[in-house]
């Protein structure tokens, strides 16, 4: 099953006990399996991400909570959007998201990219290395994964990771798909040809049309059809049945970021909000089909960051989007 629309889950600041948070989490997924979404990832971070809120904002381990969610869903992928390589041995990444696989009845993604966030690095005790290294690693480490998600037992020994006959047991299939996600268009786009089924790309909107001209480029490097690579787009998303509340949605949360929109400079405004698509549902199809599907894009993945949690508004971007990405 393909990626056309994916739901994503980066923000658990819901205000209430820590006790409701999980049922929170849930209560989204469900929501989004039933509305038609075909995924639903949450982020790979120990800390909140600049930008959506303070480092010691609620942040969920990735693959607790997907495993969770296996046992709470029936139909809908679950991934990382993106696992960061630099936190896990490759040959332990292999296994656990084929054991998310076996304990979700196949329906795992490997979301996987290079890393970036150098804080959680220091503060784990992560080496963050250069952006050189960073993509050396990935590119080494998906010569050891991709061939253990098929069944296959790599012999590796390379600049930063080494293995012997890595046995990878139990699958319950031999193409359990990978999900690169990154906006690079030299190294992540070359490895997403030479790995990947699926490509997110992250970027403003206004970029697409270089970087779709730059992945067929590496796909065509790598000798691979580039209509066998499927690609989405990563949007911020504030959606509600009354635009203007969908707006004011935006204005605070920006404000809460120290923005304020009604009088901030006009090319400061365009650039906080250039992955922003807002509004009513009418609004926000014609912001989706025609920044980001008219350009020759695949699907997208959404967050609500605003108001995901709220009962109603998951269904409500579902039923507004399927019908643009053939759902």
């Amino acid at each position: 099953m393909s990626t056309r629309l994916g739901y994503q889950m980066p923000n658990f600041s819901y205000g209430g006990p820590v006790k409701d948070l999980f049922p929170t989490v849930i209560a989204q997924a469900r929501e989004a399996e039933a509305a038609g979404f075909d995924t639903a990832f949450v982020m790979d971070h120990f800390y909140q991400l600049p930008g959506i809120g303070a480092p010691d904002a609620p942040m969920l381990e990735a693959y607790s909570a997907l495993s969770a969610l296996a046992t709470a869903t029936e139909t809908i992928q679950l991934s990382a959007l993106v696992t960061g390589n630099t936190y896990r041995n490759p040959p332990m990444l292999a296994k656990t998201v084929t054991t998310l696989d076996v304990v979700s009845g196949g329906r795992a993604i490997l979301g996987i990219g290079a890393g970036w966030f150098e804080l959680e690095h220091n503060s784990f005790g992560y080496e963050f290395g250069t952006f050189t290294e960073r993509f050396q690693k990935l590119d080494e480490a998906l010569q050891i994964i991709a061939p253990m998600l098929r069944g296959e037992r790599p012999t590796f020994d390379g600049k930063w990771y080494h293995v012997k006959d890595a046995i990878n047991e139990p699958r319950v299939r031999d193409d359990l798909p990978i999900l690169l996600g990154g906006g690079g268009e030299k190294k992540t786009f070359g490895l997403a040809a030479r790995f990947a089924d699926h490509l997110n790309i992250i970027c403003d909107p206004s970029e697409l049309p270089r970087k779709m001209e730059a992945l067929a480029a590496r796909c065509d490097e790598a000798d691979r059809d580039p209509a066998t690579l499927e690609t989405s787009f990563l949007t911020f998303m504030m959606i509600d049945e009354d635009g203007d509340k969908a707006r004011a949605h935006q204005r605070t949360f920006l404000a809460e970021r120290g923005l304020d929109i009604t009088t901030a400079p006009e090319d400061v405004v365009a650039k906080a909000t250039e992955r922003h698509f807002v509004g009513s549902p009418d609004d926000v199809a014609e912001q989706v089909q025609t920044r980001i599907l008219d350009h020759g894009i695949d699907g997208v993945v959404i967050n609500l960051i605003t108001n995901g949690e709220e009962p109603g508004i998951v269904d409500l971007a579902g039923r507004t989007l399927g019908p643009l990405v053939g759902k």
